[in-house]
């Protein structure tokens, strides 16, 4: 959530890097024209308690001086009822403000490029070649043409479209990525903490897909709870009202999961395979720090994400989202796509957020500096998204019999399996 008194001092600039990330000017003068209206509210109320508060010390005067004090209580009380009139306007003004200010995305950070789509998105490098093939790559549904690594249909059977069932080497390929990604980030010093896959309302609004994305969590029934989109939801909700000790910052976790989604704004995108499913495995990073240790953490994460795809031989590029593709909490987001030669493009398989301390003031998670208590800095990011790893796997290396071979680095946890 937005600072707002940071907001209302520094309207007209901080507008301007919003218009960026595609806020609606009319919905930034509504803002303002809040602002204004609660502005006056307030002065009218400091008014009217200074009133209160003057005309109250002439009491013990009138006392002393033997005056008539019944005029005196008569208007004191009648401003104290303009007051008490004015407050429940302020109350009701303030409140339409917080309610405004949950749909206002984060802050978009002074590095992050203009631009309006994904098509404005900057590269920053490539990773890797690409392989070569000499004859034409499939892609990965079609490299199971006897069904006995992905069962669509079955899928379907137990749930619905976008569900998948993975059977026999390619379900132990994907244990293997679970348990190799676990190991490579807590080398790289991200704790491994095993969270629910259900988190309730609280944590879902700490981390700002409440309200703003209800559409695309599964509710469950009856329960102010979903499944959750992401363990950044879980692990982030750890510290929420919590005051951490400076010295442990920063935090860095990791996590796997499963990630649920409705992909409500999907509709008719990639309908084909498993590129785009309501329930997929993903291993995420998130981090606490301090606002001055952020952007480091932002590098370190990045790094190892794509240091992970790089040891597992695939070809990769680090991409800077522009404004008008950063997601609603994300102040400045890279995100990594991996080359899948049977698409023939690369497709994004990790996205490292920096939130700044959007989410934590949202979830209220603070460091004691000193004597202050100080709002953290939050940071998210996959490491990886498992499916798209094993289509990435299956497609750059494939043989032209449709088999494909594993990554040495996989050998050890797949037990001698092909």
């Amino acid at each position: 959530m937005l600072d707002l008194k940071e907001l209302q001092n520094s309207f007209e600039q901080i507008s301007k890097k919003l218009q960026k990330k595609g806020v609606d000017e009319k919905i930034l003068q509504e803002l303002k024209e809040i602002f204004i209206a609660l502005k006056q509210k307030r002065a009218s109320l400091e008014e009217l308690k200074a009133i209160q508060n003057q005309k109250s010390k002439l009491f013990p005067i009138y006392i002393k001086e033997k005056k008539d004090i019944s005029k005196l209580k008569d208007e004191l009380e009648e401003n104290k009822k303009k007051i008490a009139l004015i407050q429940e306007n302020v109350n009701e003004i303030e409140q339409k403000l917080h309610n405004k200010a949950l749909n206002i995305p984060n802050i978009p950070d002074d590095s992050v490029p203009d631009g309006v789509s994904e098509d404005d998105n900057v590269i920053l490098k490539e990773v890797l070649k690409k392989p070569e093939f000499d004859f034409i790559p499939k892609e990965h549904w079609d490299l199971d043409i006897n069904q006995n690594l992905i069962d669509f249909q079955r899928g379907v059977k137990l749930a619905k479209s976008r569900f998948s069932v993975l059977k026999n080497s390619l379900a132990t390929l994907e244990r293997a990525l679970y348990n190799y990604m676990i190991d490579f980030n807590t080398k790289r010093g991200f704790s491994e903490v095993s969270v629910p896959f259900i988190a309730n309302k609280e944590s879902l609004f700490a981390t700002g897909q409440l309200p703003k994305f209800e559409d695309d969590l599964f509710k469950i029934e009856d329960e102010d709870l979903y499944l959750i989109p992401t363990a950044e939801v879980p692990l982030t909700n750890l510290f929420r009202d919590e005051i951490l000790k400076e010295d442990e910052l920063p935090i860095k976790l990791t996590s796997y999961t499963a990630c649920f989604r409705k992909e409500a704004g999907s509709a008719g995108r990639d309908t084909r395979g498993m590129i785009r499913q309501h329930q997929f495995g993903k291993v995420e990073l998130v981090a606490i720090s301090k606002p001055d240790q952020s952007e480091a953490v932002f590098d370190e994460m990045v790094s190892c994400a794509s240091d992970l795809l790089t040891s597992l031989g695939l070809a990769h590029r680090l991409v800077l989202l522009c404004g008008g593709d950063l997601g609603f909490g994300a102040a400045k987001t890279i995100d990594l796509e991996v080359w899948l030669p049977g698409q023939n493009r690369y497709r994004e398989i990790s996205s490292i957020s920096n939130t700044k301390d959007f989410q934590a003031r949202r979830a209220k998670i603070r460091y004691k500096d000193g004597k202050k208590n100080r709002l953290t800095h939050t940071l998210n990011g996959s490491s990886l998204a498992v499916g798209r790893c094993l289509i990435a796997i299956m497609e750059n290396y494939q043989k032209e019999d449709g088999t494909f071979e594993i990554p040495q680095v996989l050998q050890k946890y797949i037990n001698g399996t092909r």
